[in-house]
């Protein structure tokens, strides 16, 4: 479980993250969502651990910037940045041992396979697309097997066979028990595998739904999606926040 408490991000007068708290269970696709500037990637970098915060963040129990949080998670940046002399192999190779991946090559090649990257294996980080860096952000993030993901707008720049397979991808860690938290302002691309949904508004936590409440109250996501991001849901107060 990805848990999150009265999380807080100042960058000088600049209130980014503003008290936010929220779980995402095992088992479960949580989609941050909202429009840009709202403060998502600032709260995933946080939960991330790259940046100092007020509040606290635990995955499966251990505070996030702890060692054994560290293992049990996998991050995928909004900008990938591959180290530009290691090959799309030597990636692979130093992720599995920094993390002490069992039958990584087999584990590698299937990821490899599946987002189009065998043929590239001995490309340079530096030469790659960004779409290929992208990809390889996927692999090395997904080899170790985490408990709990972190993407950031990670459909941007992938072709159309790589963002089916990462949508199966995101059932698939589902189906594993693993936490999955999804950062976009693209609703398209998450409508099929989300389960919960958080819509962010100048840096709050202004709505949360599951999706058997937005089913059972026959509210579709875009229409809460707007209903805030438009200023129709400011009236909405508390009310508009379901806690899990």
């Amino acid at each position: 479980m990805l848990e999150i408490q009265h999380l807080t991000k100042k960058y000088r007068k600049l209130l980014a993250n503003d008290d936010l708290s929220f779980r995402v269970q095992d088992g479960e696709v949580a989609v941050l969502a909202g429009p840009n500037g709202a403060g998502k990637s600032t709260a995933i970098k946080c939960i991330a651990g790259l940046l100092r915060f007020q509040g606290s963040v635990t995955v499966c129990g251990h505070p996030n910037k702890s060692v054994e949080a560290k293992r049990l998670f996998g991050y995928i940046p909004e900008i990938p940045a591959p180290m530009e002399s290691l090959t799309v192999r030597e990636h692979l190779e130093f992720i599995a041992r920094a993390y002490r991946v069992e039958d990584w090559q087999k584990k590698a090649d299937v990821l490899l396979e599946r987002l189009e990257l065998e043929d590239k294996q001995k490309k340079l980080g530096g030469e790659l697309s960004k779409g290929m860096q992208q990809k390889l952000s996927i692999c090395c993030a997904l080899l170790p097997e985490p408990k709990a993901v972190l993407l950031d707008e990670p459909l941007v720049g992938l072709d159309p066979h790589a963002i089916k397979e990462l949508r199966e991808m995101m059932e698939e860690l589902r189906a594993r028990g693993c936490s999955v938290l999804v950062s976009t302002h693209m609703l398209d691309t998450v409508r099929q595998v989300w389960d919960r949904a958080l819509i962010m508004m100048n840096g709050k936590i202004a709505a949360e739904r599951t999706r058997r409440e937005m089913e059972t109250g026959g509210e579709s996501l875009e229409q809460l999606f707007f209903s805030i991001t438009e200023g129709k849901g400011e009236e909405l107060g508390s009310d508009s926040v379901h806690s899990a």
